[in-house]
């Protein structure tokens, strides 16, 4: 097993990242330091795009977006995540030039419908 950097140490050279660059970031939650999800919200005007990960079957990081949402539905997708993963952590990102700053491969990008349409039928 390839030994991972625990998520407290990714966010932090998340918010780095980005605020070096010029954008505003900054944690909304924080979860387990050690092994944690980690989503990045990206804000671009009144719209959010959300980026989650999963390890690909290469073992390395690979990044989905999906989006765009309203404050109310990332609100709820938020709370929803929170409660069957309570060691989440959320950063937000406002970049005007929409850069979420990941630190890996962006893999997929889905639309708010594909993303839906993918929580509807998981697992069936």
């Amino acid at each position: 097993m390839t030994p991972r950097l625990k998520t407290n140490i990714r966010v932090s050279a998340h918010l780095r990242r980005a605020q070096g660059a010029g954008a505003f970031a900054a944690v909304l939650r924080r979860g387990d330091p050690d092994a944690g999800a980690f989503w990045v919200i990206l804000r671009q005007g009144q719209d959010l795009f959300r980026f989650t990960e999963q390890m690909g079957m290469s073992g390395e990081r690979e990044w989905y977006r999906d989006g765009p949402f309203e404050e109310s539905e990332m609100s709820l997708k938020t709370n929803k995540a929170v409660d069957r993963d309570p060691d989440l952590w959320i950063v937000e990102i406002e970049d005007p030039q929409g850069r979420p700053f990941l630190d890996g491969e962006l893999t997929k990008c889905e639309t708010a419908a594909e993303s839906a349409a993918k929580a509807l039928f998981r697992g069936r």
